[in-house]
């Protein structure tokens, strides 16, 4: 048999063969710095959502607020209840009410843990500011945060029953200052 004379097989027309499809739309210069936009601010924006900020305040292992910067935020998304402690009255607390303080954040908050919907639970520091919160649903709630700088201070937290609401207990508050038995 003569090659010359065999028929010529076909050219390979399988996918390796055929140069990578590409969409047209990472051809142009402009749509791939549209889409990096979108993504850079797509992330800038989750960020700085709450849910954001508590992430970055937990790869950050800082509060995010300490001092006059924590005045009126929440606790837990500034990373302030990480070295909470807590100040509640074993006897005689009927709506399970909290003194938290961070000396880290050097803030603190007032929670009520025995509560119903309704119900508002207070925190005030002397020659300060004050914060309460009202219980949606649920039993327990917290306020955001009053700042009590790193010397001395004197605060007061309050559970107060909604009128005609659920709770069986009166209107409690507790004291207590930076020399507390904190824990």
């Amino acid at each position: 048999m003569n090659s010359s004379n065999a028929p010529s097989a076909p050219a390979p027309s399988g996918p390796e063969e055929q140069p990578p499809a590409r969409g047209r739309a990472w051809r142009d210069a402009g749509t791939r710095l549209a889409y990096a936009v979108a993504i850079v601010g797509a992330v800038a924006a989750a960020v700085l959502t709450p849910l954001g900020e508590h992430v970055v305040s937990i790869f950050l292992d800082e509060p995010t607020c300490p001092g006059e910067a924590c005045e009126g935020k929440n606790p837990q998304n500034q990373g302030c209840a990480d070295d909470a402690r807590t100040f509640e009255p074993a006897d005689g607390n009927p709506a399970l009410l909290q003194l938290r303080y961070s000396e880290e954040c050097q803030a603190v908050w007032g929670r009520i843990e025995r509560g119903s919907p309704g119900d508002m639970v207070t925190v005030e520091a002397v020659g300060g500011a004050r914060r309460s919160a009202r219980i949606d649903y649920g039993n327990d709630q917290f306020t955001s945060m009053v700042r009590v700088g790193d010397g001395e201070f004197q605060v007061t937290a309050c559970a107060v029953p909604k009128a005609g609401g659920k709770s069986t207990y009166k209107h409690y508050c507790i004291h207590a200052s930076e020399a507390t038995a904190w824990q």
